[in-house]
């Protein structure tokens, strides 16, 4: 279990702010810190523990109980998720360490995908690498597009089983998604986070004899591909400056080169993704921005709006303006499709998903 020596753990209650030293810090150690605080702040008792899980694979379907069987799962997946779920695991069993009795819940970002057709989510590939090895799109993010096309669904008053989204999720990781009547219908990325939109680090799609290509050329083996592809591509790579879309802003409106081109690229291919998944909506109740990136750039939602000019999409620009550091809304302008930004809450939609399953 990799350690942190001279880790730093902030806490924000209603009590006051507090900083604690934790020397050598581990799952275990952080917890051990963290869960007695969260206890107090609920009146010192707890009812549950929430774990966010990168990969169910195709065996979780929905959150679930966790216990030996859920836990092999889990497992199992690794090699679908080697940096991810090995984390995740160890966090679990940390929070079962020091609270053995209280149940824990297993929410996974790729169990609202499992709603899939399967002309979405299969690879035109070998139909062996998919029944034996597990090669697919399975998607992530889920959490996070389940509960803000839920979220949308409750703000303009219309049924969730009776309404069709296109969700973009923008942060460090970004991804979009189809939802129709509260189940995914197709999303961005695919076997791994890597597939996709153009993110902070992250190169997204790019043509897959790139790596045959690389290592002819330049003798790169996969394991550097791979490091680059995931940490040294994206918005970062095309700027050569950053991969914080605030850091590109400013630098852009100051002229940039670098700046400039992963803005443009980012908004574009971001557009491109969403004129994809419109594939798959039977009808748009809107269009939805959220995540760090899709909540507070105004400036990425104009520019990837000018690129979907035949949806009929138009900004109210006092509005888009207006729609940033938490706050929800409609930003189209009059005669236009509906465009929102409504906040993620992937903490809450956990604590929602671990309540539902112990009430059940």
């Amino acid at each position: 279990m990799h350690r942190q020596p001279g880790a730093v753990i902030h806490f924000e209650s209603a009590a006051g702010k507090e900083s604690v030293k934790v020397p050598n810090a581990d799952h275990q150690a952080a917890l051990a810190q963290i869960l007695p605080r969260v206890e107090d702040a609920a009146g010192g008792h707890l009812d549950g523990i929430g774990h966010r899980v990168v990969h169910g694979g195709e065996k979780f379907f929905a959150s679930s109980l966790l216990n030996d069987e859920t836990l092999a799962g889990i497992e199992a997946n690794i090699q679908l998720a080697p940096l991810h779920n090995p984390a995740n695991l160890s966090g679990i069993h940390a929070a079962i360490n020091l609270f053995p009795k209280l149940p824990q819940v297993g929410v996974f970002d790729t169990a609202f995908h499992q709603s899939m057709p399967e002309h979405a989510y299969r690879y035109a590939v070998p139909d062996v690498l998919y029944k034996e090895h597990g090669v697919r799109r399975y998607g992530f993010h889920g959490t996070s597009h389940r509960y803000v096309s839920k979220r949308a669904a409750e703000l303009v008053g219309v049924p969730v089983e009776n309404s069709s989204w296109l969700v973009a999720h923008l942060g460090n990781g970004c991804s979009t998604c189809a939802v129709v009547n509260g189940e995914s219908r197709d999303t961005s990325m695919g076997l791994t986070p890597l597939e996709g939109l153009v993110m902070g680090t992250r190169s997204g799609d790019v043509d897959p004899s790139l790596h045959n290509f690389l290592n002819k050329t330049l003798g790169w083996d996969l394991a550097k591909i791979d490091n680059m592809l995931n940490k040294e591509s994206g918005m970062k790579g095309l700027s050569g400056l950053s991969n914080d879309m605030r850091t590109l802003t400013e630098a852009r409106l100051a002229g940039h080169p670098g700046a400039v081109l992963a803005f443009e690229v980012f908004c574009y291919r971001l557009a491109k993704s969403l004129a994809a998944m419109s594939c798959a909506l039977p009808q748009l109740d809107g269009l939805l921005f959220t995540g760090g990136i899709g909540e507070n750039s105004a400036a990425v939602r104009e520019r990837t709006l000018e690129h979907l000019k035949l949806f009929g999409f138009k900004l109210d620009a006092e509005a888009n303006a207006r729609c940033t550091r938490g706050v929800a809304g409609e930003i189209q302008a009059e005669g236009s499709p509906r465009v929102m930004v409504v906040p993620t809450n992937e903490e809450r939609q956990i604590a929602l998903d671990t309540l539902a399953l112990l009430d059940a």
